[in-house]
């Protein structure tokens, strides 16, 4: 009998390698993150604790940050503007190498206190959750 690497085991029905292997697609916290990561202003950074806390779930930057790396297009073409709570361009390994990160930074007029750290006291823009409500 053949195996094939687009198939998996009956029990979680994916097919296709490209598939969502979870029952319910993405989570509502990820969509939330994404959401946010869309609004980020051009020349603004904010940070994955800051996301965190926006989307309800404060101690969760991690995740933020996982959410981060399997981020859609759309939503990768803002990655570059999420650093971690020092201002650091934790993320640029995920461009290649953080210089990337920091060209693609200053190409929208982000300054720099440290070779990849940027100067959050000009740059920070703090999100606010909107949900369906309001």
């Amino acid at each position: 009998m053949e195996d094939s690497d687009d198939e998996r085991d009956t029990n979680n029905n994916v097919e296709d390698e490209d598939a969502d292997p979870r029952p319910h697609g993405k989570s509502e916290f990820i969509e939330n993150v994404y959401a946010i990561v869309l609004r980020i202003p051009y020349g603004r950074v904010t940070t994955y604790g800051r996301i965190a806390h926006a989307v309800g779930a404060p101690r969760s930057a991690r995740m933020v940050g996982w959410a981060m790396h399997n981020c859609p297009d759309d939503v990768s073409e803002n990655a570059h503007r999420v650093i971690n709570r020092n201002g650091e361009l934790t993320g640029g390994w995920s461009f290649g190498h953080p210089s990337v990160m920091r060209a693609l930074l200053e190409d929208e007029g982000v300054t720099f206190i440290g070779e990849y750290q940027v100067d959050l006291a000009r740059h920070v823009w703090e999100p606010e959750f909107e949900d369906e409500e309001g």
